[in-house]
């Protein structure tokens, strides 16, 4: 914006508007700070503590839950245990190498989760990881 109107030829301005950009910056922030709390897996399960070093986490976990119920869930999804196979493959892409997470609540049998181990390698699932909750030093 030009006071003096002296001259009436335009000049151009070299300079880059900032605050639009800004805005739109913190909007998406935003977006993201209340959408990443929503991608994580929610479904209680009451795990045995384990003493043993903890893994790296891998980008995105194929987590399979055995309930108390004894009913499974990938993910955030109930699945048939008939179904098991053909919901691995979707959700894996095909990968029979991506490991699989088998998360199981305490109060289930050891034969269930043997059980339900049997189907993972009935359907070509071969790395299976077993989750558990951190025990604490010194207990």
């Amino acid at each position: 914006m030009r006071l003096d109107h002296g001259d009436d030829a335009l000049t151009e301005v070299h300079e880059i508007n900032v605050t639009p950009f800004i805005d739109v910056m913190l909007v998406l922030l935003i977006i993201f700070m209340v959408a990443a709390p929503l991608a994580t897996v929610d479904i209680k399960v009451n795990l045995p503590a384990v003493s043993a070093e903890p893994q790296p986490r891998p980008d995105e976990p194929l987590y399979l839950t055995v309930k108390p119920d004894l009913s499974l869930a990938l993910g955030d999804e109930s699945v048939g245990r008939e179904r098991l196979s053909s919901t691995l493959d979707a959700a894996a892409g095909g990968d029979k190498d991506r490991p699989v997470y088998l998360r199981a609540d305490k109060t289930v049998p050891y034969g269930e989760l043997m059980e339900v181990m049997n189907l993972l390698r009935v359907a070509g699932y071969l790395k299976v990881a077993l989750v558990g909750l951190e025990k604490a030093s010194g207990s």
